[in-house]
């Protein structure tokens, strides 16, 4: 996904944030931004300090140093303007008895001080966006879970926050109604919105995240795009190619060279892991095309999101 930064100014800023529990340091110096029209992906596996410092966004917990700001207000300082520039939307959703679609979102506007038309506006709008117009008259604890989900998007947004934070949004969600919500996030992020998401799912992350941050035991390891990660963290590609002929030859000529590993014929093709990146790989194929082999195929694999969180993170916990 290219980088769309409508305008510079970040809308969300983690400044050196920190947040004990006792001993347990869940997060831990971390610093980043984020910017209107983007999307920004948070992945880190359980305990890592994802939920903590999306809550202290929130407003719903305070740092132990440090500080975040949101549409360049404090937590700490200006709680109150926050809450109305952001919508936090958890990882579970929160029911009321006897109320239906249209009164649930009636309720959140409400409590966020809508009145009249504005209220009216906002929950027509809401409905519409998440495709639940039709079923605005429908007990809420009859909806699926795909349309739970889109309800607790549509509360998160009742206000037209700035800023979105979502906290696993897609866990259980059936494959359709994963699709529904990326296209979903994807229009918020061309409305301008700012969408801080989290998920285990990453490679619908990789599909629909401008950047990613990636976080262990309450650090912060990376952050950038999947390419600029893994361009600091990757030294070894996996390349694959295919000759006319003499593939015992190529493989002899490939073993013998000291950035070459793993070198094995799959399927018809020869495929090995290579030191460096597209330059390397490019004076290598001349190499090999010199040498006399003739190459009809050759691919370098791109690190997938899964492959760089791999390559990132240690599998720590705390």
């Amino acid at each position: 996904m290219v980088a769309v930064h409508q305008q510079r100014r970040p809308l969300i800023e983690l400044r050196h944030l920190h947040r004990y529990f006792g001993p347990t340091k869940a997060v831990y110096d971390m610093s980043f931004e984020v910017y209107a029209g983007e999307v920004f992906g948070y992945i880190g596996p359980n305990g890592a300090g994802k939920t903590t410092s999306m809550r202290i966004l929130a407003t719903l917990d305070e740092p132990t140093y440090g500080d975040a700001l949101v549409d360049g207000f404090s937590v700490v300082d200006d709680p109150d303007r926050v809450r109305r520039r952001l919508g936090f939307m958890p990882d579970y959703f929160g029911t009321y008895q006897n109320m239906n679609v249209v009164e649930y979102l009636d309720f959140f506007a409400r409590a966020y001080g809508l009145h009249s038309m504005q209220r009216r506006s906002a929950i027509d709008y809401a409905m519409e966006f998440t495709l639940l117009d039709q079923l605005a008259d429908k007990p809420i604890n009859g909806l699926s879970k795909g349309m739970k989900q889109r309800l607790s998007l549509g509360r998160t947004m009742i206000h037209d926050p700035a800023v979105l934070i979502l906290d696993e949004p897609a866990a259980g969600l059936d494959p359709r109604a994963r699709i529904e919500l990326r296209e979903m996030i994807g229009r918020l992020a061309e409305n301008g919105k700012t969408v801080l998401i989290s998920s285990h799912i990453l490679t619908e992350l990789a599909e629909m995240c401008h950047r990613v941050g990636i976080i262990e035991r309450g650090h912060l390891l990376a952050v950038g795009t999947v390419e600029e990660i893994s361009s600091r963290t990757q030294t070894r590609s996996e390349v694959r190619l295919r000759v006319l002929r003499d593939v015992e030859g190529l493989m002899n000529y490939l073993r013998q060279r000291d950035d070459v590993r793993d070198v094995a014929v799959r399927q018809g093709h020869v495929t090995m892991t290579h030191d460096g990146g597209p330059e390397e790989q490019a004076a290598l194929l001349r190499q090999i095309v010199d040498s006399g082999f003739e190459v009809v195929e050759f691919a370098s694999k791109a690190k997938s999101l899964e492959d760089v969180f791999m390559t990132v993170t240690a599998g720590l916990v705390q």
